[in-house]
């Protein structure tokens, strides 16, 4: 048996003011710092040790990664970063206020972007700023790789052939692994290791700042997960 750590980022300041945030940088709130500090508490006091972290390239999620890894007394942990955690791509809709879209778009096209699995948010234009083809961090990607707006079903997929050909191997070596990310991102994750079905994905919340533990077989199959903070298990099936 081996674990996985899961954590989704502290609040950030677009969580607290009811935006649509994707791609766009904001900052960890001092709420969401003290969720990342909360984190690396009750992961210290439950004695785990990390070989390798994962994190996106959004400064949400590296932020609570120092964070944690600061209180725990950890230095020594490889991190690797990359877009491909990032959260999902809300298109036209990042950065504005949830109400703002809705009087902008309409109500039925952001009700489906959120709940349907495979319904995309209205896209950007490419010459939109906001495009990360056209941000200086994301120079080295293929433009075409690049999202202008993404399902659920499009950031799954954006999302699985990093876990499954740099994250997964990593376990499979025997490496104690935490992966700090987003909320779309994670889901699709745990819908990967837990076989959820659409509407169970759809259903699925994950708590800011609260490590989630997996508890894997050799095959990556979960055994059981659980809230570090709870120990309240939850068996798949």
């Amino acid at each position: 048996m081996t674990q996985l750590v899961l954590l989704r980022h502290g609040e950030s300041v677009s969580n607290r003011d009811g935006c649509f945030t994707g791609w766009g940088d904001a900052p960890l709130t001092p709420r969401g710092e003290r969720e990342a500090e909360q984190a690396g508490n009750l992961l210290k006091k439950a004695g785990h040790k990390f070989d390798i972290c994962f994190t996106s390239e959004l400064s949400r999620a590296n932020d609570t990664l120092r964070i944690v890894l600061s209180v725990m007394g950890q230095n020594e942990p490889v991190v690797q970063r990359n877009w491909r955690l990032n959260e999902r791509h809300y298109g036209a809709l990042e950065g504005i206020n949830r109400w703002k879209a809705i009087r902008k778009y309409g109500f039925c096209p952001i009700l489906s972007s959120q709940c349907r699995f495979d319904a995309p948010p209205p896209p950007l234009d490419p010459a939109d700023i906001r495009f990360p083809g056209n941000q200086a961090c994301y120079a080295t990607i293929d433009p075409g790789e690049l999202p202008l707006g993404e399902s659920m079903q499009q950031a799954f997929a954006r999302m699985l052939p990093y876990w499954q050909q740099t994250i997964a191997p990593e376990i499979q070596r025997g490496k104690r692994v935490l992966i700090v990310a987003h909320k779309h991102i994670l889901r699709a994750l745990m819908m990967q290791l837990d076989g959820l079905s659409i509407i169970q994905l759809i259903k699925l919340s994950v708590a800011t700042g609260r490590p989630l533990i997996y508890e894997l077989d050799d095959n990556l199959h979960p055994i059981r997960h659980y809230y570090a903070d709870t120990g309240l298990t939850g068996h798949t099936g």
